[in-house]
């Protein structure tokens, strides 16, 4: 069976998995406290803009009527000179409407990226302790029956004794060599399992009439072992998934990196300073002050673009609005392929589990199933990472 070595979700205690949940919804509730903020402040310097472009029309209203009215030709020079200055006030205030939505929505983007820094994590515990994994993996493991091996030690001595009497036999020794040591466990799946139980059929032909009791033994091993190989060969296309997801988690940890860095650039900090200030920092309130002060230099950056590149001061914001996005729209959609993929098991268990022979073993693999699935639902929420990427920003 193959090792699933990127996904892991249980860990050796609940105390643990009490720990993860707690980390990443601290990590949530720490962002969504500072987007608050970001929120709260746009939505004051809109109202107070909206009140400035109110106030500018009625005026431009009034002069247009004075205009109209007046008859005296210096009046009406005044009025049009006071006319032009409240239409520039005015492009003013809409300049710094846009500003304010550029500096709102850059700063969102860059409080969901960091807060990212740990919520990705959790999901690439490479080679950690797996529960449910190990206990899947031993179900797929004929050894760990009563009375396997031993009986198939007996099984494979009849292999090497009488491999130069047949074909099957020769194939048989020869790929058991392969595999490995005996007693690290019999090859159920793949090929080999093809001369694997035409050996084993031969071993109980072989059996002498008296011989009754092995013989009863040995078809009952055959049929576990046939039995073994199907879940084997069932569990491997769910496995196909979990190579697919690692594949992606990998690329999304690359992309993710690489943001990261180009934000941290942007903003003039080291990745050293952020590694030890924030991603390191288990202080909620230092991580808090942490995240303000990344969302204050954010804004500046903005602001500063725009005096400094009036023509294309949005580009460079704008680029790193859409790449976290993407983010967390595909951090979404890999966390909704690792909960599809979950909900395999329960069809793989369902035609295992009133099996005599495997039964017991299938039914202890529903229960950390069921502890896994629900610490899963308690860290992420796929649906949410999706719907709140689409509609993260102000337009």
């Amino acid at each position: 069976m193959k090792k699933l070595w990127a996904i892991s979700f249980v860990f050796t205690t609940s105390t643990a998995v009490a720990q993860v949940n707690d980390s990443t919804q601290q990590e949530m509730n720490l962002r969504d406290k500072v987007l608050n903020e970001i929120q709260h402040v746009f939505q004051q310097k809109t109202r107070s803009i909206d009140s400035t472009v109110i106030s500018l029309d009625q005026r431009l209203s009034m002069l247009d009527k004075s205009i109209a009215a007046s008859k005296d030709v210096k009046d009406k020079a005044d009025k049009l000179a006071e006319r032009l200055q409240a239409i520039e006030e005015k492009q003013k205030a809409i300049e710094a409407n846009e500003l304010n939505l550029f500096q709102a929505n850059y700063q969102s983007a860059l409080v969901n990226l960091v807060s990212m820094d740990r919520e990705i994590k959790p999901l690439m515990l490479f080679n950690s302790t797996k529960a449910f994994f190990n206990s899947l993996s031993e179900t797929g493991n004929p050894m760990n029956y009563d009375g396997y091996t031993k009986w198939y030690n007996q099984y494979a001595a009849f292999v090497k004794e009488k491999k130069a009497e047949s074909p099957v036999l020769t194939v048989t020794n020869n790929l058991l060599n392969f595999a490995g040591n005996f007693t690290k466990g019999a090859p159920v799946t793949g090929p080999i399992t093809s001369a694997l139980f035409s050996s084993m059929t031969s071993y109980i032909d072989n059996l002498g009439k008296k011989e009754k009791a092995l013989k009863a033994q040995s078809e009952e091993m055959l049929t576990l072992t046939m039995k073994i190989s199907q879940f084997n060969y069932d569990n491997e296309r769910i496995e196909t998934e979990w190579e697919a997801i690692t594949t992606e988690l990998q690329d999304l940890q690359k992309k993710f990196d690489k943001t990261l860095k180009e934000n941290l650039a942007i903003l003039k900090i080291t990745p050293a300073d952020f590694e030890a200030k924030f991603s390191k920092e288990n202080d909620a309130e230092k991580r808090y002050q942490y995240l303000t002060m990344l969302r204050d230099k954010a804004a500046q950056f903005v602001a500063t673009e725009r005096d400094q590149n009036p023509k294309e001061w949005r580009q460079k914001a704008y680029i790193q609005m859409n790449d976290v996005q993407s983010l967390k729209q595909r951090f979404g959609q890999v966390t909704f392929r690792i909960s599809q993929n979950l909900l395999k098991y329960k069809e793989l268990f369902e035609k295992y589990k009133n099996d005599p022979q495997l039964g017991s073993r299938i039914r202890d693999l529903e229960i950390k199933m069921k502890e896994l699935q629900e610490s899963f639902d308690k860290t992420f929420d796929p649906l949410e990472y999706i719907n709140s990427a689409n509609r993260m920003y102000k337009v």
